[in-house]
């Protein structure tokens, strides 16, 4: 044993090799095949491709100086005039870079992508990017949707979509119609109202047909470093939505006054922001009092990417524990071989599965729902259901993966900490837990017919667990206490989903998780359930060896 510098010089063995230069497409089996059960192409779509690039160990490295500088607000510049200018770390523009230049932003609206499974495929990349840096998925996110509401209005759409298509990411601050590419924001909630956007105050006065000026406030203005944002206020005519863009036609700066950015939990590498506007320029969306209807076309998009990006958190904190278990020794033998630490990982990973072929089933329904009424209805009802039950499991599925890593799951030094803090996000964005359960319900109520459809069609895909759950919720629907069974029709209805998506993937596993999800003894915590049937199935499905 050696000495250095005052103290003594500790061997170090034993220790986990850094995850990193991993494909993150081609050591992941469930991915795979729910790309194979799409009908993506994987020689052409080059998901491996995006898979070795953001599982590189640079890329992991820029996630991590992207989450460790968070943006800064410059509200003046040096010669005190207004700036309000976000300014960001350089990993976060070469992070921006990546993710648009393969589309994410972009390609499920691009008639230029081929196929019928593009929402799928965009939703692998997704699933990858989000793993490394979450961050930077929130503008993505955003444009992407955004291209669903700004449809809205023909003029608004036909001038703006070239730009939303374009793969040249360009985070200077300049008018959006001096750029290729450009990225949207989001500015719905105010002080007062929050959730509830019928209680806005902000107020739209026209200056013409088409254009507006609005005065007021967002308390939350999600990236406010984009090009435009998609916000709510109140018009003549009522709640209307409205582009509002951080440049007037005349290459002016528009009237957004930044106040501050948000000290957030996690998603430190985004920037979201409080911010007034002072007879800021805006272009309406829609007909004036139709707001809410205008933005839910770009909500149902967001809610698609909050599942699939928690998802895609699962799937990374699962990978983190299973390599750890693979090379640390603890009392003669590696975790992987001790029957109480199987146990738990058999369970998470039976989790990550069902929830990665579930969010998966729904991108497929997103794809077909054009040419297929049953799987527009899928769609519809399914959506807030997966939203709401994948993202609030994801906070308690990576806390269980943070703990197999021991002490060295809760410091800074690897990413356990920053996944952990950024997993109870996706619930709380595009409407937390209760108003996405109630939103089940209003689907529910209004289509029942079609809505019974599904429901029905997933009982007979899943046998007598299906049939039973399918009747639990009928039973529910059935009763006048609607509201205060929201949250246990929405998971039943999210459970029977993921069953029936894993009937798909193997057998076995369906009836796993039938027994021990949604029959049987319920069970608090992860690996406290009897999965000696299919431990080794499911264990060998997690990593290459």
């Amino acid at each position: 044993m050696g000495f250095v510098a005052g103290g003594l010089e500790a061997a170090s063995f034993n220790q986990t090799l850094p995850f990193g230069d991993v494909d993150l497409f081609g050591t992941d089996l469930a991915l795979r095949e729910a790309m194979s059960r799409a009908g993506v192409d994987l020689e052409t779509a080059r998901l491996s491709v995006f898979g070795k690039d953001f599982g590189s160990a640079e890329t992991i490295r820029l996630g991590r100086l992207a989450n460790e500088n968070p943006p800064r607000l410059r509200i003046v510049d040096p010669a005190g005039n207004r700036a309000d200018e976000v300014e960001f770390h350089p990993a976060y523009h070469e992070l921006m870079r990546k993710s648009m230049a393969a589309g994410l932003h972009c390609s499920a609206f691009d008639p230029s992508e081929p196929g019928r499974s593009k929402i799928s495929e965009r939703g692998a990349r997704l699933y990858m990017a989000t793993q490394i840096e979450a961050g930077h998925i929130c503008p993505i996110t955003m444009t992407n949707a955004s291209m669903a509401t700004l449809a809205a209005s023909q003029q608004v759409h036909a001038a703006w979509l070239p730009h939303l298509l374009a793969r040249e990411y360009d985070g200077g601050m300049k008018p959006w119609f001096n750029k290729k590419a450009v990225t949207l924001g989001m500015g719905m909630t105010e002080r007062q109202g929050g959730t509830d956007v019928r209680a806005n105050i902000s107020t739209a006065r026209v200056l013409d047909g088409q254009h507006y000026e609005l005065s007021g406030h967002k308390w939350f203005l999600s990236a406010p470093m984009s090009d435009a944002f998609v916000v709510l206020a109140q018009a003549d005519g009522g709640l209307t939505a409205f582009l509002l863009p951080r440049f007037r036609p005349d290459g002016s700066m528009n009237a957004l006054r930044f106040q501050r950015l948000k000290d957030k939990l996690g998603n430190r590498s985004n920037a979201s922001s409080e911010v007034e506007f002072d007879n800021a320029y805006a272009e309406r969306l829609g007909p004036e009092g139709e707001g809410v209807r205008t933005i839910l076309a770009m909500v149902q998009w967001t809610r698609l990417d909050c599942a699939i990006a928690s998802a895609g958190q699962i799937r990374y904190g699962l990978a983190m524990a299973m390599h750890h278990a693979r090379h640390r020794a603890v009392f003669g033998r590696l975790l992987e071989s001790q029957p109480a630490m199987r146990a738990v990982l058999a369970d998470l990973a039976l989790e990550c599965e069902a929830n990665t072929a579930l969010v998966f089933r729904l991108a497929r329904a997103f794809d077909r729902a054009q040419d297929d009424p049953l799987e527009a209805a899928y769609a519809r009802l399914m959506t807030p259901a997966i939203k709401y039950f994948v993202t609030k499991l994801a906070p308690s599925f990576i806390y269980e993966t943070l703990e197999c890593l021991g002490g060295n799951g809760y410091v800074e030094d690897l990413p356990m900490a920053r996944l952990y803090r950024e997993a109870p996000l996706n619930a709380i964005w595009e409407g937390s837990g209760t108003v996405v359960a109630l939103d089940v319900l209003r689907v529910l109520r209004r289509d029942r017919e079609k809505a019974q459809a599904v429901i029905n069609d997933l009982g007979r895909a899943c046998g007598a667990p299906g049939k039973a759950a399918a009747a639990a919720i009928k039973q529910i629907l059935d009763g006048q206490d609607w509201e205060s069974y929201a949250r246990n029709v929405t998971e039943t209805l999210a459970r029977l989903g993921a069953l029936a998506a894993l009937h798909e993937v193997h057998g076995s596993l369906a009836e796993a998780y039938a027994a021990t999800r949604l029959l049987g003894a319920p069970h608090a915590t992860f690996g406290a359930c009897d999965l000696q049937a299919v431990q080794s199935l499911v264990l060998s499905r997690v990593l290459p060896s």
